[in-house]
């Protein structure tokens, strides 16, 4: 299996690790009709190997029409990557009514809850363990990682930076969904922007 490449299907390294000294905040979507874009975002990291190591991904998604507003790649598990994507999505698209993330320590550190408060974003965290707390992100993972990511091999992170890019623009702009009516996220997105500013 190593001289051809191929890597079995397993759990990988844990991305989402508590802070002790960090504060968690309630989950905040619990019953709520999430009717319209900027309603709410929601940010996770996944790992993702290289042929000789591995990268994270951070992803920041507009939960109702799945559109991926920034992402960022890191070797390491630092808040920075994560602040920097939440504050790149916020200039380029505004800003959402409640922000929700797991408890893991980039998104319960004071340098990314600060970026949220200054903005009056409202903040919403997963239970702990429950990943189906934030599954459109979850199902975001699933299709990076089975349509793309597992049919590649990147060398390095500037060849997986270029793939991301490409195919984060596909994943936007042409890959329709069944829930959004056979609409791309950008497609949903944008009109029901126009819809609400009406």
């Amino acid at each position: 299996m190593r001289l051809m490449g191929i890597e079995a299907i397993y759990p990988k390294p844990r991305t989402s690790k508590p802070h002790p000294g960090h504060r968690i905040y309630p989950y905040l979507l619990k019953g709520l009709d999430i009717n319209h874009p900027d309603m709410i975002w929601c940010s996770d990291i996944t790992y993702v190997p290289l042929r000789h190591g591995f990268m994270y991904l951070v992803v920041v998604m507009d939960w109702h029409g799945r559109k991926v507003l920034s992402w960022r790649i890191s070797n390491t598990l630092d808040t920075e990557f994560c602040a920097s994507a939440l504050e790149e999505a916020i200039a380029q698209y505004g800003r959402p009514e409640i922000f929700n993330t797991d408890q893991g320590s980039q998104f319960t550190s004071d340098a990314f809850t600060e970026v949220l408060k200054y903005n009056s974003i409202r903040i919403s965290m997963d239970g702990r363990g429950r990943f189906t707390d934030n599954i459109f992100i979850e199902r975001l993972w699933w299709t990076v990682k089975y349509h793309y990511l597992h049919l590649h091999s990147f060398d390095n992170g500037l060849e997986l930076q270029k793939g991301l890019k490409s195919w984060f623009e596909y994943y936007n702009r042409q890959r329709t969904h069944q829930s959004l009516d056979r609409m791309t996220p950008d497609e949903c997105y944008f009109k029901d922007q126009v819809k609400q500013a009406a």
